[in-house]
């Protein structure tokens, strides 16, 4: 398989570059890697409506990989429940190695064929739910025999990765395929390829919510209010909302409620 995150870029000697052409090239390479997701909209549209009709039905979505692509997928599934209100367990992340690998490498952790597999069925994994691989490369066997294990046991499956005709995307029933080309330090895909996995993770996951019923108008009706800027917001959204017009009550309105949806309609029964 050629894999053209691992290919040399069009830059060399980066040593001797000025830190402004350094900065100036990886912009420029940076730019090129929304275009590259546009190709795919069609594919993510699958996966979204695909990961909401099984969400709706009291399913899961999970992601799972490796490294930065672990890592990240851990952040989009740890920023659900305060964002949009919903269960932890709804959204969950796993990684090669662990929780202890979120913050430091577990050596040859992604090298284990079935480790994957064992990690989704402590959660009880189930054909309700839906798992998606992340995978720059398209070669890490922790996802790939994730992979295939839910497809023998009849869970729906896609990935995120940036090599065309990998393993992980032939593992994948949804596969979504971001060709971003090499990057600006060869092999390293924690630049573009990190890029998009984390744009594809944010469009999935808010499309999916919004679809979901979590968002009214473009507010985050559900989002949990965990700090006193949330508070504020929410608080200023009340107001609109219900159209009270003193602060304090509104503020209070919502303490008591817990979220600007079941407040609103506290307010207006």
């Amino acid at each position: 398989m050629q894999k053209t995150t691992e290919e040399d870029s069009y830059y060399n000697n980066l040593e001797n570059m000025s830190v402004r052409d350094l900065l100036v090239n990886m912009n420029k390479e940076d730019k090129t890697v929304p275009l590259a997701i546009e190709k795919v909209i069609t594919k993510i549209e699958e996966v979204v409506n695909v990961i909401t009709e099984k969400m709706k039905s009291g399913g899961r979505l999970f992601y799972i990989g490796a490294g930065t692509s672990g890592r990240l997928g851990i952040v989009d599934a740890s920023e659900c429940p305060p964002t949009y209100g919903i269960d932890h367990e709804k959204v969950i992340g796993l990684i090669a190695g662990g929780d202890a690998a979120i913050r430091k490498a577990v050596e040859f952790a992604e090298d284990d064929l079935q480790q994957g597999w064992e990690d989704l069925k402590i959660h009880k994994i189930n054909s309700s739910d839906v798992v998606i691989g992340i995978a720059a490369s398209g070669t890490t066997p922790y996802v790939i025999g994730a992979l295939e294990n839910c497809n023998k046991n009849n869970i729906v499956t896609s990935c995120i990765t940036c090599n065309e005709g990998s393993p992980v995307a032939k593992a994948a029933k949804f596969p979504i395929e971001i060709i971003v080309g090499p990057e600006f330090v060869t092999g390293s895909t924690r630049m573009k390829s990190g890029t998009a996995q984390k744009l594809v993770l944010n469009m999935i996951s808010t499309s999916v919510m919004i679809k979901l019923g979590r968002v009214k108008g473009n507010k985050m009706a559900d989002m949990q209010l965990s700090n006193n800027k949330l508070v504020d917001r929410g608080t200023k959204m009340l107001m609109k909302n219900a159209g009270i017009s003193d602060y304090e009550s509104a503020k209070a309105l919502l303490l008591k409620h817990g979220s600007v949806r079941k407040a609103t309609e506290n307010f207006k029964k």
